[in-house]
């Protein structure tokens, strides 16, 4: 709760964007207007609760002391401010039961709501950047949370990026909640109109390439790696080997650099009109390369980790006292004594 006290306009941004996802939630139980398969509030809810997550992380790390601190108390609010904008009128146009992006009607609210949210994209873009690029010269927490925050923001801010990929799609001409013929001058799917059958929820296309995954993953990248750091903290309790910060950071590492893999291999299945619900064999195979490699590191990890943990110091010479003494010793003072070591 002190982040809305040291950090305001972001966690009221935050509550703001939390609010708007429950709004949307009971509006698709009153409202049943369709786009292109989905309830007109989907992509509102989708972008509450996106930036709900990503602006209260945001918060919670730029309230950690910081060199360049007179930069981002600006570069927040601005952050903010574009986001609002913009998930604005992503909400003006779900209600109008009509497009938000990349919708060339030319009537008055969307033609003036369009210049408004091409400017207001790339100064949200433009502040996360500016934002990261301070940050990531940064140590805050231990070593793993730093490494959690330095990867995840990077790939962060690429997943952000790659929503500029969807002009590559192609126009297509669809129907609005309206009945109405729009013109889309981009679009999330590759090989296939937008509105194609997709996954429950999700909505991610199940017959060709979807830019949202990549983009998805990529934009809470930080948000999962910051909670692999802290579920390897609460592991710790119980696992010696791994009270070792640099034994996490580099766990968390490992993690981070399979997620960025990750979001490559879908970006690449996106681009080639590929479902990721339907893999060819190259993908498959890159995959598996990926997975293979990550686990090896894992376990190479761990596998140093422990044998640090459990081997005793060498060149100690034990005289009859000291062996008798550890012949007798209970359970719980020789692994304190290990972690002393």
């Amino acid at each position: 709760m002190s982040l809305f006290r040291t950090q305001r306009v972001l966690m009221t941004t935050a509550t703001l964007m939390a609010l708007l996802a429950v709004f949307g939630l009971v509006a698709m139980m009153i409202d049943d207007r369709m786009l292109l398969g989905v309830s007109v509030w989907t992509k509102p809810v989708k972008f509450g609760i996106a930036f709900a997550l990503y602006t209260a992380t945001l918060a919670w790390l730029l309230d950690h002391p910081h060199r360049g601190r007179r930069w981002t108390r600006y570069l927040a609010p601005l952050f903010a401010v574009t986001a609002i904008i913009d998930v604005g009128f992503i909400v003006l146009q779900a209600a109008r039961g009509t497009f938000s992006h990349f919708n060339t009607a030319g009537d008055p609210i969307n033609h003036y709501g369009q210049i408004i949210f091409a400017s207001g994209v790339p100064g949200l873009f433009v502040a996360n950047l500016s934002i990261a690029i301070i940050l990531l010269r940064q140590r805050i927490g231990d070593a793993a949370i730093t490494v959690a925050m330095r990867i995840g923001m990077v790939v962060s801010v690429i997943g952000m990026g790659l929503g500029y990929l969807v002009a590559l799609a192609g126009t297509q001409v669809v129907r609005d909640a309206n009945g109405d013929l729009v013109e889309l001058a981009g679009g999330h799917t590759f090989g296939a109109n937008d509105g194609s059958s997709g996954l429950p929820i999700a909505g991610w296309s199940t017959v060709a390439g979807d830019l949202r995954i990549p983009h998805f993953l990529g934009l809470h990248a930080m948000q999962v790696l910051l909670v692999v750091a802290a579920l390897l903290v609460l592991a710790a309790r119980r696992s010696p080997w791994l009270r070792d910060e640099r034994v996490r950071a580099r766990l968390v590492a490992v993690v981070g650099t399979g997620w960025a893999a990750g979001v490559a291999i879908t970006l690449w299945q996106a681009l080639r009109g590929q479902s990721i619900m339907h893999p060819d064999a190259r993908t498959l195979l890159v995959g598996s390369v990926v997975a293979t490699v990550c686990v090896a590191c894992v376990a190479a990890v761990v596998g140093s980790a422990r044998s640090a943990t459990t081997t005793p110091q060498s060149g100690v010479v034990e005289d009859d006292h000291s062996r008798a003494a550890s012949t007798t010793a209970s359970p719980a003072s020789a692994v304190s004594g290990s972690i002393s070591h």
